[in-house]
């Protein structure tokens, strides 16, 4: 079935993970990037080859920095929510939607984006990450996470 969809309009398609690091750390800095996803590559010694060994490893993560590429760099509209569903990779972008200038990001915005996903969570009970949500004792059983 996906053979007969055409990804062409999806920025990402035929884009290398090195040449969309480098464009959104050109435009960015990895201060930014680090303060909108936070992925400790961005923060931690930050440089493209040290982010793209991780992110080759990490799927959630490199996702992280495709939709971030997709919603903030290319600036498209949000997807509805069965494209949501999908990978970004996979995503078809509709006709007629081309990619915009860069949106502007700071810091004082990306606080604001943080608090209000750390609210979010808190109202769906649910923690940022699920192995920070019971100290290593209290997992019981013989659960590796």
């Amino acid at each position: 079935m996906n053979d007969e969809i055409n990804y062409t309009n999806n920025p990402l398609h035929g884009l290398g993970l090195q040449e969309l690091l480098t464009q959104i750390v050109d435009h960015y800095g990895f201060e930014i990037l680090y303060a909108y996803l936070n992925i400790n590559c961005f923060k931690t010694n930050p440089s493209i080859e040290s982010s793209m060994k991780f992110l080759k490893k990490t799927d959630w993560a490199r996702e992280k920095v495709e939709i971030f590429y997709l919603y903030k760099f290319k600036n498209l509209p949000r997807v509805s929510s069965e494209q949501f569903e999908l990978p970004p990779r996979k995503r078809i972008i509709p006709e007629g939607q081309t990619p915009r200038e860069p949106a502007e990001l700071s810091m004082e915005d990306a606080e604001r984006v943080r608090e209000k996903q750390a609210l979010k969570a808190a109202e769906h009970g649910k923690t940022k990450h699920f192995r920070n949500s019971k100290p290593y004792g209290e997992r019981g059983g013989n659960s590796r996470y």
